[in-house]
């Protein structure tokens, strides 16, 4: 086997690692949400999925945290971050480890695009 075999072979089981160790976009909710219906509330549409899905302990969304935005826990913190909030969960990127129903995400996702009221 020559070097360039050797060469090809080793840049091939790299990419399979890197790509099958990086979490794809939310194939599930791809593209733009569905923001019909009623206008999404904080305290009703919004916080809880935070609270469910981000805000569990300090290594995630919690007090103390310092992943990423920080604490993602009350109205302001999660206003504060809604650009990096938007870009993280329209890209399946959040939540680590598992992918909002369709939902949740469209909750997100419309109420930012509508000015994300503290409603």
């Amino acid at each position: 086997m020559g070097i360039k075999y050797t060469f090809a072979m080793m840049v091939f089981m790299i990419s399979i690692l890197v790509f099958s160790c990086s979490k794809s976009s939310n194939p599930g909710n791809a593209g733009s949400p569905d923001c019909s219906g009623a206008a999404k509330s904080f305290a009703s549409d919004v916080l809880p999925v935070f609270q469910s899905s981000c805000a569990t302990n300090a290594g995630c969304h919690a007090a103390g945290s310092i992943a990423g935005p920080g604490a993602l826990s009350n109205y302001n913190q999660i206003y504060n971050s809604r650009n990096t909030i938007s870009i993280s969960v329209a890209t399946g990127r959040m939540p680590q480890g598992s992918t909002l129903p369709a939902v949740q995400y469209n909750a997100i996702l419309c109420w930012i695009n509508q000015g994300a009221p503290n409603n």
